[in-house]
């Protein structure tokens, strides 16, 4: 069973999604769990990271979906966003949010299960690469997708993301334990990087998203064995 959010101030609006999820429901043979939330602030102030889909309504009193986007990804980056708007040159900043669709009033229910089998499909497809980190502001859920690099600077460990850099205090090692089952590889005393964003190697630098990190002496020989280790298991996958 899958738990999904509507946050939306509007009854009828609430209403309609809450009834579109049960026709998907029985159409396809999912179960899901929906909470209601009746605007944004009661939404933030009772979120727990348990959501496979969030349905966020833009305009509302107080709090506007937007805004209550950029807190809910301080402390879920994994959960697929679905904006609802009445008008559709808001909900194209949704992507800066890392929502995966929108949906402009009113709703049909055509646009809407395309729109929910997507968010669906997106968030089963990273189930499995989910973890929390426990920061100072507390926990945080990402997916392993998203990450690209951990670095250790000064005991501060800060996880870059596709989308932003998530610090905390902690050893390199203990993080190196948590992602190794994902594939991430040590290339020196200071980084562990995801193989899905390298992009090049040349010579002592390995090529990640757009930084180019070291990769020390020692660690390069182990580095570019477990690199050709995990680029076989793709092979194999194929």
């Amino acid at each position: 069973m899958r738990n999904i959010a509507v946050v939306e101030d509007e009854d009828i609006s609430a209403e309609l999604i809450q009834n579109y999820i049960k026709k998907y429901s029985a159409e396809t043979g999912q179960e899901f769990c929906v909470d209601r939330f009746h605007d944004a602030l009661e939404f933030l102030a009772k979120y727990t990271a348990k959501y496979a889909v969030v349905f966020m309504d833009i305009n509302m009193p107080e709090c506007d979906g937007m805004t209550a986007a950029v807190e809910l990804r301080k402390t879920d980056k994994a959960v697929s966003l679905v904006f609802i708007t009445n008008l559709i040159q808001y909900a194209q900043k949704g992507y800066e949010v890392d929502a995966v669709a929108y949906i402009v009033k009113p709703v049909n229910y055509y646009d809407f299960a395309l729109k929910f089998r997507k968010a669906l499909d997106i968030y089963v497809m990273n189930e499995n690469k989910d973890f929390t980190l426990n920061t100072s502001e507390g926990p945080c859920r990402i997916s392993t997708d998203k990450l690209m690099y951990v670095e250790i600077s000064r005991h501060r460990l800060y996880y870059h993301l596709v989308d932003g850099i998530i610090e905390m205090t902690g050893v390199l090692s203990k993080a190196e334990n948590e992602l190794k089952e994902f594939g991430f590889l040590r290339c020196n005393q200071c980084y562990l990087v995801n193989p899905a964003f390298i992009v090049g190697i040349s010579g002592s630098t390995v090529r990640v998203g757009s930084e180019t990190l070291g990769i020390s002496r020692p660690r390069r020989k182990p580095f570019m064995a477990e690199l050709a280790n995990w680029y076989a298991g793709l092979e194999r996958k194929k």
